[in-house]
Parts: structure tokens; sequence; C-alpha cells
């Protein structure tokens, strides 16, 4: 006998404690159609998932073509075709180019993907449909077009999980014209099915029941088995009036060890003691016909269920009496005509139930209610985000603007500078980060971002003080940022008053000197402080606030429709679909984000043109760097939604997950609420969120002109969380279930 196509040896797949295959081996030779059947549950599904390299095994050992599922997976997914349970194509995309899709998935080259196209149209009769939607398609042409995609890269074997399912008895019956023809044509076929006649047609059978195979071999082979028609039985067809009556008649009797319907007919099991003579006494009915028939495929599954339940029921009964049937009393007892009075009072209220005001309010609660305890993501949205909303606008958000960061480039450097320095510092507004030698170095702390607040002390300070004339200073203020900008030019106005009353008290009782004149000689105050606006000179609030959007929508676009994305493919099987084909997991990343960074690029671009056009905000640096840096953040954005993608399972979810993202980016970022005031260990965490490094780059090169050596830091941390996020989120996404 030549090589099995299909080896499986004791597979075996655990869900946590549960086990949903176990143990299970058979061999399925080339060209041959191998059915697996079995209850819903029973692990056929999941069988077809671990040969198809989408769910790794958790014990045992399968060969496809002679590779090892656990080790050699894509190389498997190139030479098989799969439909899955329910229709898991794009219903948005027409049956063309659905097809089109697989083929270079598959690789097909142009010409080789047209003529395959012609010869999967043919022969699933598509043609004339090749333009209309998939979704609009009827549940059997649908089942056509997934077989036709499965087909297009002319694979040899066919895992085919239920394709007939919920398909009208011709559609079906043509489906497996096609298989045979497949069959004929040396694709091998391992197919899943609940119809008794669709495995009449399969060339080996295996059926499982509660995660084991049970009985495996040909449709003749299993009718003749020991246990189907035990020694001492015959089987027998009866057409019969009134049938169920007469079953009930013959389960009574002893010597029949089984009876069913069979259509119109009932289907027995008896000893033979009771040959037909004694069937027809038992019915007591002088029209019943008997005749004696071979067991059915239904006939062996049905002895083989029943035959595995008792075993069960004997290992363990507690499981079995849960879900036993209980006993119906016969309708002519005292009792049942008791239950059946007492049934028709109830039944019969002198208000109909739906006319109560409240009826059916406990069972939708109590639904709801399991809803949410069983939707983990729902119970974090609900008990963490008010927690963190509390923490943050309670703690990490003050409003109080104090400790700007303040750069000093003094001139003088003598007692008296000494002291305006300290007078700076003790308001508790400014917060000296340190001293500068040159004006070059001064003006770039200020055009970085470094320091909010530049005070250069002229040289000539000490000495117009000591010669009681007036004395300058120079405060440079960052406008960017209007908030910190108002409370910056406040707070120096008053110290300026503030350190002149100071110099002028020793002199009014001496009048009509005065403390200090001005260049022209008139008297004036010792000091004045002139303070001068950079980069937002009318502290427009649209000048801070519109910059900081565009960071905040580009990350909100490609958050949402990245995650959304993903998840939903994942909610409509088409992921799994995906799954089983060689694409490899960078191709099917990026095309899965590419077109969303175009999508994110395009947005950046528009909100650009209204803040400048609309919002009056020019761009003082270079365009094209911060459109270079746009696209950094871009990615970073992406993969942001990748992640979300990993841990979220439904599309609420991946609502939820993206709220909690955007939460701290908009509140914590700098984007509204300046990150200085805000707690040391909440200010750690800031450096963690990448739009705080976003929005100072944006504010840097639209207000400031900063080049990218002024950006630098901010580049390197957005950088840092870029690779950071998608080491996590590649880390995560695997081209397999979970």
């Amino acid at each position: 006998m030549t090589e099995p196509v299909i080896d499986v040896r004791h597979l075996t797949r655990h869900f946590g404690d549960f086990i949903a295959v176990n143990d299970v081996s058979f061999q399925v030779q080339k060209g041959a159609i191998f059915g697996l059947l079995g209850p819903n549950g029973s692990g056929k599904s999941t069988i077809i998932r671990m040969l198809c390299g989408v769910l790794p095994p958790t014990g045992g050992t399968a060969r496809v073509l002679g590779r090892d599922v656990s080790t050699h997976a894509e190389e498997i997914k190139r030479h098989i075709g799969y439909m899955s349970q329910s229709f898991s194509l794009y219903a948005d995309l027409s049956v063309i180019e659905n097809i089109h899709f697989y083929g270079r998935i598959y690789g097909l080259s142009p010409d080789r993907l047209a003529q395959r196209t012609q010869d999967v149209l043919d022969l699933t009769s598509l043609k004339d449909l090749g333009d209309q939607l998939a979704g609009t398609l009827s549940g059997g042409w649908k089942q056509r077009l997934a077989l036709a995609c499965a087909l297009i890269h002319e694979p040899q074997i066919l895992f085919l999980d239920e394709p007939t399912a919920g398909i009208d008895p011709v559609a079906r019956r043509d489906l497996w014209d096609l298989l045979f023809q497949l069959a004929g044509e040396g694709v091998t076929q391992l197919v899943t099915t609940h119809y008794m006649d669709e495995a009449e047609r399969c060339s080996e059978i295996g059926y499982l029941h509660s995660s084991r195979l049970i009985v495996c071999g040909a449709p003749d082979e299993l009718k003749q088995l020991e246990d189907v028609t035990p020694s001492g039985t015959h089987r027998w067809e009866l057409t019969v009036e009134n049938p169920t009556e007469q079953l009930a008649r013959l389960r009574k009797n002893p010597d029949v060890v089984d009876a069913t319907f069979f259509g119109d007919a009932i289907h027995a099991l008896v000893r033979d003691s009771l040959d037909e003579a004694g069937l027809k006494a038992v019915t007591a009915d002088p029209t019943t016909e008997v005749r004696p028939i071979a067991p059915s495929l239904e006939d062996v599954f049905v002895t083989m269920t029943r035959s595995q339940t008792d075993h069960d029921r004997r290992v363990n009964p507690e499981s079995i009496s849960a879900q036993s049937t209980p006993e119906v009393p016969d309708a002519t007892t005292p009792e049942a005509q008791q239950v059946t009075s007492d049934s028709a009072a109830r039944l019969s209220p002198s208000a109909p139930p739906s006319a109560r005001p409240l009826f059916g309010l406990m069972a939708i609660l109590l639904k709801e209610f399991s809803h949410i305890r069983r939707q983990p993501s729902t119970l974090v949205f609900m008990l963490v985000v008010p927690v963190m909303q509390t923490l943050i606008f309670g703690y990490a958000i003050n409003t109080e603007i104090e400790n700007i960061p303040t750069i000093v480039y003094d001139l003088d450097g003598r007692q008296a500078a000494r002291e305006l320095r300290e007078a700076f510092q003790n308001t508790r507004t400014f917060r000296i980060i340190g001293r500068v030698t040159d004006e070059e170095s001064f003006r770039k702390a200020m055009r970085s971002g470094e320091a909010k607040v530049g005070l250069r002390i002229p040289p000539d300070y000490s000495e117009s003080l000591l010669n009681q004339e007036q004395a300058q200073v120079q405060v440079l203020i960052d406008g960017s940022d209007s908030q910190v900008a108002t409370a910056a030019l406040n707070t120096t106005n008053l110290l300026g008053i503030n350190l002149s009353l100071n110099r002028t008290r020793p002199f009014v009782e001496a009048l009509p000197a005065v403390p200090s004149r001005d260049a022209e000689g008139t008297a004036a105050i010792p000091i004045e402080m002139r303070p001068r606006l950079l980069y937002n000179p009318n502290l427009e609030s649209s000048h801070f606030f519109v910059p900081g959007l565009v960071g905040i929508i580009l990350q909100l676009v490609t958050l949402f429709l990245t995650s959304f994305a993903i998840v939903r493919e994942r909610e409509l099987g088409t992921l799994e679909q995906l799954f089983v084909t060689p694409v490899s997991r960078a191709g099917l990343l990026l095309g899965k984000l590419m077109p969303y960074a175009v999508i994110g690029f395009v947005e950046v671009l528009i909100v650009l043109t209204v803040m400048v056009y609309i919002f009056r905000v020019p761009i003082q640096g270079d365009l094209i760097e911060l459109l270079t840096l746009s696209l950094l953040f871009l990615l970073c954005g992406l993969g942001l939604g990748l992640l979300v993608s990993t841990l979220a399972r439904t599309q609420l979810a991946a609502i939820q997950f993206a709220f909690l993202i955007m939460l701290p980016s908009v509140l914590l970022s700098g984007f509204m609420f300046p990150r200085s005031e805000m707690p040391l260990p909440i200010y750690l965490v800031t450096f963690a969120i990448p739009v705080t490094y976003f929005l100072e780059i944006l504010r840097g090169v639209v207000l400031r002109g900063a080049g990218f050596a002024d950006l630098l830091p901010h580049i390197g941390g957005l950088i840092l969380c870029t690779l950071a996020i998608f080491t996590i989120s590649l880390a995560r996404f695997r081209k397999q279930l979970t």
C-alpha cells in the first residue's frame, strides 16, 4: 500500500481542561473521500484545523503529504484547499474578485490566474455570476464560490467542513457531483457531514463521539460489524398504519432490541425468536407489511452512539443523568390526565402574559447580567475606566501653572543678577533648568521646547541699578502653549513691579530725589521687565490646540480603523480562512495595514490644510520634515491598532480597548493640560504614551520652526515607543487559532 496522504496518530487537543480531540488515529489514501461524522462538539472541526496547520496539537502527530503539521504547517498550506463550516469569503467582493484574491494569495501568475479562474468558473457553473457580490448569492451558490476559491491553486487535498450545511437538496447533490469529479481527478478530500446519504458516498468513514474516534472503515464494512447486528438478531422494516402507536407497542416487547422511525416506516432490530409472523402479531394489525433489511449507516451510528453512551454512563453516571430525558407518563393514566388538567389551567390565565406591564423583565435582566459576566473586557471597561478618570482628573491634572522650565542667559553675573535669578526661582512659577553662555544655545533651548521661558540679563544690569538708572531685563516666553504663556507673562510683570517697589521704599522719604530715571532722564521704576511672546504673540488658543489635534486625530483614525479591520475579519471567519493559505505573516499584516497608512497620511494632509487655511496657523518649520515625522507616528498608530486586534475578539471589545488607549492619550499627553504640573509618578507614565512625543514634534515644527536636531529627544522617544509596540504586537499575532 502506498504512503497515506493524511496520517493521523494519537492526535489530541486540549482547551484548558476540556478535551476536544482524544487520541484519534486514522489514515487517508490519495484520491479518497474520507468522511468524518459525529454529533456537534465531537471534535470534527478541531481535527481539520489541526491538519490545516492553524491549530497546534496538544499531543500525538499528524502528517499531511508527508509533512508534520506542527513543524511544516506553512509548506502544507501551499498544497491544500479549505472550506470552512460557515461562509467565510468576502461578502462585499464580487465572485471574480474573491477568486482573484485567493489566486494571488497562492502566487499564481496573471496568465495562470486567468486560466484557472475560467476553469473553476466552468467547473462550478459560476460563469454567469462573476460580477455579482458574494453576499447576495444564495446558500448553494455561496458554497460553489467557496469551492472555487479552494480549488483555484489546484490543491492536492481538500478539507471541507460541513460543505453542504444549510443548502437545499438539489444544491447538495450538485455539490457532491463536483466532489466526485474532483476525486476522479485524484484530489483527496476530507469531509465532515451530518447527512447519512452523504456518508454513503464516502470511500471511508470515521465516526467521532465525545472527542474519540469510535469506528473507522468503508461504509459496507461498518454495516457488517458484529455490534451493529449482534448474533441472534435480525433487522426488519415494518410498514404499518398508525406508526406512532405501533412504535410504542414494539418497544414494550422484550424481544425487540431497538425500534425507530425511518420515514413512514419503522426499522426494528429483533431477536431471532421473533419471526415475521410474530412481528405482525405484536402489531395486532393484519395489514402490517414486514420485510428483512440490511443495516444502514444510520443504524451503525445509532448503535455505536448508544454503546458509547452506555459506556460513559458506567464510567461517569452523574454527567449522563443530567442529560437524560424525563419519562413521559402514558396519556391515558390518571396521573397524566391530572398533569394535562393542571397544564391547561396554567396556560389559561385571565389575561395574556404579554399584556402584563413587566412581563419578561426578569428573563431579559438575567440574560444581560450573564452577557456582562462572561465579557471580561466589559467588566474592565465598566469598573476600571471610572477609577482611571477619577484619578486623572482628581490627582494627575492640575490647572495651576507652576515650575515652568526656564533657561537663563546671564551676561552680568554679579550679586544683583544672582538675586534676580533667585527671585524668579522663588516665585515657584518658574523652574530654572540651566544657564547658557552664548546666544545660539539660548535660542536653541527655546526653539527645541526644552525651555518655555528664557531670561536674558543684560551685562549692565548691576551698574544701571547702582547708578539709579532703569535696568531692562528681557524675558522670552514660548507662546505656543497659551495657558503656560499667560501664567509666565502675568508672573513676570508682577515680579518686576514687586522688585521695583522693594528698591523704591528707601528713597520715598528723601524726595524730591527719585530712585531711578530712564534713558531720557525721566523718573521711572528701577527694574523694567520686558516680556516678549515668541511663536504665538497673540496667545491664540487655536495655535496651541489645532496642531495637537493633528496628532490626536491621526492616532484615532489609525487605531480604530486598523483594529476594527482585523477584528471584523476574525468575527466573520475570513481571518481563519486566510490562516489556512500560505500568505506570510508579514504579507498578511502589511496588506492589512498599508491601506490604512495611506488613509492616515491623507488625513494628515487634510487636517494640516484646515489648520493653515481655516485657523490661520502657519507652519514655521520644514513641511517635509513634518510629514516625515508624521509617517513615523502613523506607523506607531498602526501598531497600536494591531495590538488591540490581538487583545480583542469582538468589535465591541476593540472599541473598549481603543477607548482605554485614547483616554490617557488625550488627558496625559500634554494636549489639554501641561505635563509639568502632573505628580512625578504620572509624569513618568506620560513618557510611555506615543502621542506625547508627537505633540511636542508638531508644536515644535509648526509653531517654533524646530528642526531634527532640536527635536531629537522626542524623535528618539517616538521611535522607541513604535519599536516596543510592534515587538509586542508581532509577538502576540500568530497565523494560528488559540
